[in-house]
């Protein structure tokens, strides 16, 4: 099971330690001791699998032997007190073998020690617990000087930087997880710490092998007993209060497997016994909810949090949505869009249908949009209108950097909503009846977040518009909000991509949003757009050489170099930099103390802002180019054009801007965009590095990370959408905890006067109420002839109003599926997911519901328009005729004769125009359905009694199936003797 644990210490005589008896403990071999004279021999120690020495470019090869290396280290530290060399250790996945960890470790330490210039000892130990459990981790001791030729000179201050320990932190949960990921491994890990995380338990150490050593030999004594105290702690934590881990677990996922409970539970526990009390505690836990098997057959669980937060959302979007309080008069519409229009911005139907949309008086609205859709433009033109109409307009994103382009897109004044929230609390900037709040990248909000939101302009009788698209990135935190949301309560779509100029631009984007991933790789690889390298490194160098001749042929064009990691990143935006100073368009290089160590910036260098300051008017992921630099601050031209100086001991949160990550890049757009494909990515990071650019888009990755293109295909393909707990169908329980549950009951407290009061108020609820009866799925063709039993009793047992609002539920559900096959696109998951809980919503209202639905816009597919729209009367009534149908065989008999003859007039109409494949195809059609007659007998007997309308003469002792199957071949065999 993957955890995490990365961590850093020092080598020091300080506390009696040698570097040279360190490395023959973590080598498990036996070193002499030059300044000691002294062996020390580790040879007998076990587990073990992987030593070896690594050396930077220009290292002298005698470092190659571990005795030589380490004894020359002694030797060049003379202080009583000195730092001999840097240990790193970090966990490698059990989910991995013996080849796989070392290949991981080697990897890391190659990229992130050595190419440093860091000679590194790297160790690879797979011990064992006592239960046998493999604990496989790494040590790496790290010589603390610059090495050269000769050997080793000064030493490196840099290495000492505390944010170099956290990019090294964060570079190592990337690694493994895009290992992980590409190895088809389950299970990921987090660097943050838990108070980052927002959870009450302790951080760990790793449990290190247990050893014993000798004070004198210098060897600092492991860990095992603050690791397995600080477990032990958690544990007891956890059996005290399981909700501790509930609350851990669902940080970040709404739902969670039995396997990543007891991945929690043992990295939390302290031995078996602790480990089976964790578990049972938490599986005992009244706050734990069982929601039923996934697409996987996995059992899902939830927290009865989880499921009160998602209820808090839907409460508030559902009371947003029900208010008609925020209308603009069609006097300032008009004025918005002819504004527009003399700007040159003409909106397209589905801008005009959105603008529309948001403009209208409901107080939720959603927007849809694919990438480079025009959602900001059309954004701009709604501001104006109701700016007209006397409201304030308020933006916020998850990012910064999205806010900023919100703001920059549409001219609505926009911040993060960490900032806005922290505005709230303080009692500022509050929400009012006459705001509107713009949330932008609505996709990428977690459902906690985002409840937060929605309560909170409900409450000031605001009204909010969320715009983003689900297929994009996905929320950080648990849940899928706005997907959620806009399934519940439909939101207007723009599919029309508008950003990339060329049509089989657009259409790839397309492909890409609707998880034809690979449709848009091999568009790009048409146009010589994909290129593969031996290795990642060179493709890495084959990316900036590409993205330094573009930036020299094309100067005034925007371009932007995307990824997954931040260690992919610095690696780029430093080849970058090389090219730049090849070709002489950077000033002298000028040492800068930045928030992430000692950077090195010149003039024309271009920088990105890390963290938002209102005052400078700068967010988190902002671009700019450096015009003045020096050690105390800088001065650049910002990409908006405003000019920005500060001082580096005000503000020192930057680092070079070449390149960015995907999320960093969500929102941007640029002219050109090289992207750097690498294991991690899946169709959402796909989908927004591959749709960021007007004019080219160039994809590189290297064969040891996809021996294919069919493999890059395969990994950029992978769906990882965020899922809800309201996702999966809960199984049935009793009424009295149903009825709890919806309002947050906890059980087991004061639980038998609770259970009797809920009880009593379930048995008042659903008196007369009669359960669904199992349906068994059979086999029907277009003409129904499944049977139900009598349903006696009422069919419904809600309001009007709840049945009419399940209906328009599924109307737009079903309006949102008739869409995307109306423009040849393929049908969504989530769109597939959203009509069929549209289905049980309308059968909880009405039994049979859905099905009767179903059935009658079969009949009259306009229903699904008119009932999407609110307009449910139609399909109540279609419905009802449709359950008569399905209940009364005389009523199945006259449908059944009515199509039947229709079809048997088609059929006669394709032979006399010579089509005799189509009426061989549509005479074995009704064949099919004349044998399922045998499953409806009360059906076939009353066709038995309606036969003359069928134009069959009906002989003693024959089936009425049976005769209508043979009038089918007969009239078939006749068409072909006459062809003869």
């Amino acid at each position: 099971m993957a955890i995490y644990h990365f961590s850093a210490k020092v080598v020091s005589r300080a506390n009696g330690s040698s570097a040279v008896a360190s490395a023959a403990y973590r080598s498990a071999s036996e070193l002499h001791d030059d300044r000691l004279n002294r062996d020390h021999d580790f040879s007998n120690k076990a587990g073990v699998i992987h030593s070896e020495v690594m050396l930077p470019e220009g290292a002298p090869e005698r470092l190659n032997d571990r005795t030589t290396l380490w004894n020359e280290v002694e030797a060049g530290e003379k202080r009583k007190d000195a730092q001999l060399a840097r240990e790193v250790e970090f966990s490698i996945p059990r989910e991995m073998d013996e080849k796989q960890g070392v290949q991981l470790a080697r990897d890391f330490v190659k990229e992130q020690f050595v190419k440093r210039g860091m000679v590194a000892d790297l160790n690879v130990h797979w011990d064992k617990a006592k239960d046998g459990t493999p604990k496989p981790h790494a040590h790496v001791m790290l010589a603390m000087r610059d090495v050269g030729p000769e050997g080793f000179g000064k030493k490196n201050r840099d290495w000492n930087s505390t944010e170099l320990l956290k990019d090294w932190r964060e570079a190592w949960s990337a690694h493994v997880n895009e290992r992980m990921a590409e190895l088809g491994l389950e299970g990921r890990i987090d660097h943050r710490s838990y108070e980052a995380q927002g959870i009450g338990l302790e951080p760990q150490h790793k449990i290190g092998p247990a050893a014993s050593r000798r004070p004198e030999q210098g060897l600092e004594a492991e860990r095992i007993e603050d690791h397995t105290r600080i477990a032990r702690e958690n544990g007891a934590k956890i059996i005290a209060n399981p909700n501790v881990a509930l609350d851990a677990i669902t940080r970040q996922q709404a739902t969670f497997t039995t396997r990543d409970l007891a991945t929690f539970a043992f990295r939390h526990s302290d031995g078996k016994e602790q480990f089976d009390q964790v578990m049972g505690a938490v599986r005992g836990s009244p706050e734990l909810v069982a929601l039923g098997k996934d697409g996987h057959d996995q059992e899902r669980f939830t927290s009865r949090d989880m499921i009160a937060v998602e209820n808090r959302l839907e409460r508030a979007g559902d009371e947003l949505a029900g208010r008609g309080e925020h209308s603009v008069g069609d006097r300032h519409r008009d004025a918005a869009t002819a504004k527009a229009e003399e700007r040159g911005l003409v909106l397209s139907g589905e801008q005009r249908d959105a603008f529309d949309h948001v403009t209208g008086d409901a107080g939720l609205a959603s927007v849809v949009g694919y990438a480079g859709s025009g959602k900001s433009a059309m954004l701009g033109v709604a501001r104006e209108a109701w700016e007209g109409q006397g409201y304030t307009v308020r933006g916020a994103a998850l990012s910064g950097i999205a806010a900023e382009n919100l703001e920059g897109g549409s001219g609505i004044q926009s911040r993060t909503i960490a900032s806005l929230e922290h505005a709230w609390e303080q009692g500022r900037e509050q929400l009012g009846p006459r705001d509107v709040l713009v949330v932008d990248e609505a996709g990428m909000i977690g459902s906690r977040q985002m409840e937060r939101v929605l309560s909170q302009a409900r409450d000031a009788g605001a009204k909010v518009v969320m715009v983003g698209d689900p297929e994009q990135l996905q929320a950080i935190e648990a849940g899928a909000a706005f997907r959620s949301v806009t399934e519940r309560h439909g939101a207007a779509e723009i599919t029309e991509i508008r950003r990339q100029r060329e049509d089989w631009q657009r259409d790839a984007t397309r492909a890409l949003a609707t998880g034809r991933t690979g449709e848009a790789i091999h568009a790009y690889d048409g146009k010589g757009m994909v290129h593969a390298a031996d290795t990642r490194e060179q493709a890495r160098g084959e990316l900036v050489d590409g993205w330094d001749r573009a930036r020299q042929a094309e100067p005034g064009k925007s371009r932007i170099i995307l990824t997954h990691t931040n260690a992919e990143v610095q690696s780029l935006n430093g080849e970058a930099r090389d090219r730049l100073r090849a070709s002489g368009n950077l000033g002298d290089d000028v040492t800068v103390k930045a928030e992430r160590g000692e950077r090195q910036f010149a003039t024309g260098d271009r920088i990105m802002f890390l963290r938002n300051e209102r005052g400078m008017g700068v967010k988190n992921g902002t671009l700019a180019t450096i015009e003045r630099v020096s050690s105390e601050g800088m001065a650049v031209r910002l990409d908006d054009g405003r000019g920005v100086a500060f001082d580096t001991k005000d503000y020192a949160h930057v680092d070079h801007g070449y390149a960015a990550t995907f999320h960093k890049s969500q929102g941007v757009t640029v002219d050109r965009a090289h992207v750097l494909a690498t294991p991690g990515m899946d169709r959402h990071s796909a989908y927004v590095g591959m749709s960021r650019h007007r004019d080219d888009m160039q994809l590189h990755y290297g064969r040891d990370d996809f021996a294919d293109q069919r493999q890059l295909v395969r990994a950029l393909s992978r769906d990882r959408g965020k899922d809800m707990a309201g996702d999966y169908a809960r199984p049935e329980q009793d009424q009295a905890r149903a009825f709890a549950d919806r309002r947050e009951i906890r059980f087991p407290e004061r639980a038998r006067q609770v259970v009797e009061k809920v009880r009593a108020k379930a048995r008042g609820m659903f008196d007369g109420f009669r359960p669904k009866p199992a349906i068994v799925k059979e086999k029907e063709g277009p003409i129904n002839t499944a049977r139900d039993r009598s349903e006696g009793g009422p069919i419904n047992t809600t309001s009007n109003s709840s049945q009419a609002r399940a209906i328009e539920r599924y109307g737009r559900a079903a309006a949102d599926i008739g869409r995307m096959r109306e423009k040849g696109l393929p049908v969504l998951a989530h769109q597939e997911q959203a009509l069929a809980k549209a289905g049980d919503a309308l059968d909880q209202v009405r039994p049979h519901g859905a099905r009767d639905l179903a059935s009658a816009i079969e009949r009259d597919p306009r229903l699904v328009h008119d009932a999407a729209e609110g307009n449910t009367g139609g399909a109540a009534k279609a419905m009802e005729t449709e359950r008569q149908v399905r209940i009364d065989p005389e009523k199945r008999a006259g449908r059944f004769v009515e199509q039947w003859r229709t079809m048997k007039e088609a059929q006669a109409s394709m032979e006399r125009a010579g089509d005799r494949a189509g009426a061989e195809r549509l005479g074995k059609r009704m064949e099919g359905i004349a044998g399922g007659l045998h499953r409806d007998p009360q059906l076939e007997s009353a066709l038995h009694r309606r036969a003359p309308e069928l134009e069959l003469k009906m002989e003693r002792g024959r089936s009425i199936a049976n005769e209508l199957a043979q009038s089918v071949t007969i009239g078939r065999d006749r068409d072909h003797g006459m062809s003869r």
